[in-house]
C-alpha cells in the first residue's frame, strides 16, 4: 500500500510516518492489489488531543476511520482497529453472490472473528420520501425542522440529488450525486 501522510498544525516526523507505514500496512493481507492502494492519512491536532484520519479509497468502496487521543501512537492503534474492525464485520456482506463483484479488491480468504454485532444490524424499516427542488438553506433548515442527522433533496439550480448532513463538528457536508 502506497502512503500520502500529512500533517495539520503538526510536523509529521520521520518516527511518525514509519509507525503510520507499518500499523496501516498490516491491512495489506485484506486487499488483492494492495500495491495500487493507496492510503491518505491526515495527522491534526484540535486542542490538546491529537486526531488521526484514514482514507483508502479502493475501486468500488471506500474505507475511512478517525480517532482521536491525548497520544498519537494510541490514536494510530485505535485508527488501524478501527479500519481492520470495518473489513471484518462486512467481510460477509462483501462475500455475497450478488455484491461479491463490487469488492474485487479485497482478499476474501482471511478468518472472520465471530462478532455478535454485525449479525444484529439488519434493515428494520423502509421508507419512500419525495424529493423536492430546493436550495442548500432550504435544506438546512427542513433538515433542523425534522430533526434528523441528514436530508436528501434536489437542488433547485441544476436538479442534482444530495444529502445533507450534520458533521461531528456541527458544520453540514453535501454530498452530490454524479
Amino acid at each position: 500500500m502506497k502512503f500520502n501522510i500529512r500533517g495539520n498544525k503538526l510536523e509529521v516526523t520521520k518516527p511518525i510516518k514509519n509507525y503510520i507505514e507499518e500499523k496501516i500496512g498490516r491491512l495489506d493481507k485484506y486487499f488483492e492489489n494492495p500495491d495500487e492502494l493507496k492510503a491518505n492519512v491526515v495527522v491534526r491536532i484540535s486542542g490538546i488531543d491529537q486526531i488521526v484520519e484514514v482514507t483508502i479509497p479502493a475501486k468500488k468502496l471506500i474505507l475511512r476511520a478517525e480517532d482521536r487521543g491525548k497520544d498519537l501512537y494510541a490514536a494510530i492503534d485505535l485508527v488501524t482497529e478501527k479500519l481492520e474492525r470495518q473489513i471484518r464485520k462486512n467481510k460477509t456482506k462483501m462475500h455475497k453472490k450478488n455484491v461479491k463483484n463490487r469488492f474485487e479488491d479485497f482478499n476474501m480468504n482471511f478468518e472472520l472473528e465471530k462478532d455478535e454485532e454485525s449479525e444484529s444490524h439488519k434493515i428494520v424499516k423502509r421508507k419512500k420520501i419525495e424529493v423536492k427542488p430546493m436550495n442548500e438553506e432550504e435544506a438546512i433548515l427542513q433538515m433542523e425542522l425534522l430533526g434528523h442527522d441528514f436530508f436528501v433533496f434536489e437542488r433547485d439550480k441544476d436538479n442534482l440529488s444530495c444529502v445533507l448532513y450534520k458533521r461531528k463538528d456541527g458544520n453540514y457536508g453535501i454530498i452530490e450525486t454524479k
